[in-house]
Protein backbone atom coordinates (compact mmCIF):
# COMPACT_ATOMS: atom_id res chain seq x y z
CA UNK A 1 0.00 0.00 0.00
CA UNK A 2 1.41 3.38 -0.99
CA UNK A 3 1.01 6.10 1.62
CA UNK A 4 1.07 9.85 1.22
CA UNK A 5 3.79 11.89 2.82
CA UNK A 6 2.67 12.52 6.44
CA UNK A 7 1.47 15.98 7.36
CA UNK A 8 3.56 18.13 9.73
CA UNK A 9 1.01 17.38 12.45
CA UNK A 10 1.33 13.64 11.87
CA UNK A 11 5.11 13.96 12.00
CA UNK A 12 4.84 15.66 15.41
CA UNK A 13 2.73 12.77 16.69
CA UNK A 14 5.06 10.15 15.22
CA UNK A 15 8.13 11.81 16.74
CA UNK A 16 6.50 12.04 20.17
CA UNK A 17 5.40 8.41 20.12
CA UNK A 18 8.72 7.17 18.73
CA UNK A 19 10.60 8.89 21.56
CA UNK A 20 9.08 6.30 23.93
CA UNK A 21 7.67 3.59 21.65
CA UNK A 22 6.79 1.04 24.33
CA UNK A 23 4.96 3.55 26.56
CA UNK A 24 1.20 4.02 26.39
CA UNK A 25 0.45 7.72 25.85
CA UNK A 26 -2.78 9.56 26.52
CA UNK A 27 -4.10 12.13 24.07
CA UNK A 28 -4.13 14.87 26.69
CA UNK A 29 -0.46 14.24 27.49
CA UNK A 30 0.39 14.37 23.79
CA UNK A 31 -1.41 17.71 23.41
CA UNK A 32 0.76 19.12 26.19
CA UNK A 33 3.96 17.65 24.74
CA UNK A 34 3.56 18.65 21.11
CA UNK A 35 1.15 21.57 21.26
CA UNK A 36 -1.55 20.23 18.95
CA UNK A 37 -5.14 20.91 19.85
CA UNK A 38 -7.43 17.95 20.39
CA UNK A 39 -9.36 18.71 17.18
CA UNK A 40 -6.14 18.14 15.24
CA UNK A 41 -4.55 15.42 17.39
CA UNK A 42 -7.40 12.93 17.65
CA UNK A 43 -8.08 12.66 13.91
CA UNK A 44 -4.35 11.96 13.40
CA UNK A 45 -4.43 9.29 16.12
CA UNK A 46 -7.55 7.70 14.63
CA UNK A 47 -6.03 7.62 11.12
CA UNK A 48 -2.83 6.03 12.40
CA UNK A 49 -4.82 3.45 14.38
CA UNK A 50 -7.03 2.68 11.36
CA UNK A 51 -3.86 2.02 9.32
CA UNK A 52 -2.57 -0.41 11.95
CA UNK A 53 0.27 1.88 12.97
CA UNK A 54 -1.05 2.54 16.48
CA UNK A 55 -2.46 0.26 19.13
CA UNK A 56 -5.12 1.82 21.31
CA UNK A 57 -6.90 0.72 24.43
CA UNK A 58 -9.07 2.06 27.21
CA UNK A 59 -7.14 2.31 30.46
CA UNK A 60 -8.46 2.85 33.96
CA UNK A 61 -7.37 5.94 35.82
CA UNK A 62 -5.17 5.76 38.90
CA UNK A 63 -7.47 8.28 40.58
CA UNK A 64 -10.67 6.95 42.17
CA UNK A 65 -13.77 8.15 40.34
CA UNK A 66 -11.86 9.42 37.30
CA UNK A 67 -13.06 8.11 33.93
CA UNK A 68 -11.15 5.62 31.81
CA UNK A 69 -8.92 7.15 29.16
CA UNK A 70 -7.87 6.11 25.69
CA UNK A 71 -4.16 5.33 25.42
CA UNK A 72 -2.02 4.90 22.32
CA UNK A 73 1.35 3.48 21.35
CA UNK A 74 3.07 2.54 18.12
CA UNK A 75 2.70 -0.99 16.80
CA UNK A 76 5.84 -2.71 15.45
CA UNK A 77 4.75 -1.60 11.95
CA UNK A 78 4.17 1.89 13.33
CA UNK A 79 7.69 2.06 14.74
CA UNK A 80 9.13 1.15 11.33
CA UNK A 81 6.81 3.62 9.58
CA UNK A 82 7.66 6.45 12.02
CA UNK A 83 11.39 5.90 11.68
CA UNK A 84 11.12 5.71 7.88
CA UNK A 85 9.17 8.99 7.81
CA UNK A 86 11.69 10.72 10.06
CA UNK A 87 14.60 9.39 8.01
CA UNK A 88 12.94 10.55 4.78
CA UNK A 89 12.28 14.01 6.23
CA UNK A 90 15.90 14.26 7.35
CA UNK A 91 17.09 13.35 3.85
CA UNK A 92 15.05 16.12 2.20
CA UNK A 93 17.19 19.10 1.21
CA UNK A 94 14.48 21.45 2.47
CA UNK A 95 14.63 20.03 5.99
CA UNK A 96 17.81 21.41 7.57
CA UNK A 97 18.40 20.72 11.22
CA UNK A 98 16.25 17.58 11.45
CA UNK A 99 17.64 15.34 14.15
CA UNK A 100 17.28 11.58 13.79
CA UNK A 101 15.72 9.93 16.81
Amino acid sequence: MRRRKPSPQTMLVLRALLARPSDWRYGYDLTKDIGLRSGTLYPVLMRLADQGLLASEWRSSDRPGAPTRHAYRLTPAGIVFAQDCIDAAAAEPSAPGIIRI
